[in-house]
């Protein structure tokens, strides 16, 4: 525990300098990550859904999205076939870790497998099975949670096939417990979760700024590459390729300002250009998802015009309305109902489009809006809000810029956790307008 400390505080001086750990470091935080999820947060959350044993089959170059969050930090994928086995004594407060493989799962699980005295895998599973006789056995398939489907059709059959036939009508889909272990978030995690969304807030804010960006020449594309470089050089990936875009007085409202696609490229940067870019990182098994603005100053200016800067404050109050609704146990389409219907009534233009975000970018847990599905989504949406979980709080509002004579929409996303205390930013939010050049103010001069 105490190396792990002596790491954490590292994690928060180096990202000070955007200096990232080196990975012998990086992985040593993972394994005791996984240690701490394994030892105190998979038994609460069996006893919560009901399971007292989880299996999680795999083979290499195939896994499960849930096994992939639980690869010990020097596996980069399963071996051959993994089968982990999760075993939760609840009166004996025990939770066992098994590993049917030719191999321990790292130091987390033990090997419980030894093919010189039982040549056959799938046995060697039924007899930890009928050893222990649960009365639930989760698997990983779920009709509307991908990342909860991950057995595959040939491992179930043959699991089904050499279960014994009492067991049989003991195997449920592991769908809850599957999307807990996905979506919650330790409070380890969350004191890295604030260094990672500050690492993107530092790499938009350069990318954002004169040393990349030359008005007139630089084109959105350019921006977007050198986001990804940026990370690279760093030791860091992107969960996904950036996005950068501009609107102004000239141009139409178009979909490309929703969707990936009809994304215009390779556009010049002018000045008076409101700059937008959807942009995040992978870093120790974590991931961030942020979208932010910046305006590109006139000759002559020295802040953004007050219709854009009181256009973010109309943004700002949407992520307001949205955040205040959140309670545990209410369903995301709740939320948005509620959401929609209040910033409505405001005389706000909201559109709301919020997904779990940790382990994976687009994560398992609470929908609460897509950006073509502002009536609900079905089943995803219907999920319950649960604490110590993640969110990218995504959303727009579209204004009328008469200067401008057209709608313009203030797209904003940033990390933001609820637990305990409530919501609260993971690394704060965007409530004032970059500039590019920075002006003296934002420099702190």
């Amino acid at each position: 525990m105490k190396r792990i400390c002596i790491l954490l505080l590292f994690i928060g001086l180096s990202i000070k300098a955007q200096q990232i750990l080196p990975e012998r470091e990086r992985a040593e935080v993972i394994d005791n990550i996984l240690k701490d999820r394994f030892d105190n947060l998979l038994p609460k959350l069996m006893d919560e859904t009901g399971f007292d044993m989880w299996i999680v089959i795999s083979r290499e170059y195939n896994e499960d999205p849930v096994l992939k969050t639980m690869l010990p930090a020097t596996w980069l994928n399963a071996r051959r076939r993994t089968i982990l086995v999760f075993y939760r004594n609840k009166e004996k407060n025990t939770i066992e870790k098994l590993s049917v493989a030719r191999y321990n799962f790292g130091e987390n699980i033990i090997s419980a497998w030894d093919k010189e005295k039982e040549p056959n895998q799938w046995k060697r599973l039924v007899q930890i099975i009928e050893e222990r006789n649960p009365t639930s056995i989760g698997l990983n398939y779920s009709n509307n949670f991908n990342i909860c489907d991950g057995i595959v059709k040939t491992d179930y059959e043959a699991f089904m096939k050499n279960l014994p036939k009492e067991f049989k009508n003991h195997v449920k889909s592991a769908e809850q417990l599957a999307i807990g272990w996905i979506e919650t978030r330790t409070k380890t995690e969350m004191i890295i979760y604030n260094q990672l969304v500050e690492i993107t807030h530092n790499i938009i804010a350069e990318a954002f700024s004169t040393k990349v960006i030359t008005p007139g020449i630089t084109t959105t594309t350019d921006v977007e590459w050198w986001m990804r470089d940026k990370v690279t050089a760093l030791g860091l990936e992107t969960w996904f390729h950036p996005t950068v875009d501009v609107q102004r007085t000239a141009e139409e409202l178009g979909n490309h300002l929703y969707a990936f696609s009809n994304r215009p490229e390779n556009m010049v940067i002018l000045p008076g250009d409101l700059v937008h870019c959807d942009f995040g990182i992978t870093y120790l098994r974590l991931n961030t998802d942020c979208q932010e603005l910046a305006y590109v100053l006139k000759p002559n200016e020295t802040q953004p015009p007050q219709y854009l800067q009181d256009a973010l404050k109309e943004g700002n109050r949407v992520q307001d309305i949205f955040t205040t609704n959140f309670e545990t146990g209410k369903t995301g389409n709740k939320i948005l109902k509620e959401s929609l219907e209040q910033g409505k009534a405001e005389g706000l233009r909201p559109a709301i489009y919020t997904h779990p975000l940790g382990t994976y970018g687009h994560s398992s847990g609470t929908t609460l809006g897509m950006w073509d599905s502002q009536g609900g989504v079905p089943v995803n949406g219907d999920y319950p809000l649960h604490k110590n979980t993640v969110y990218a709080i995504e959303l727009n509002t579209t204004v009328n810029i008469p200067e401008w004579k057209r709608d313009i929409r203030i797209m904003l996303e940033e990390a933001g956790f609820w637990g305990e205390n409530g919501f609260r930013y993971v690394n704060g939010r965007q409530t004032k307008l970059l500039t590019i050049p920075r002006t003296s103010e934002q420099l702190g001069n």
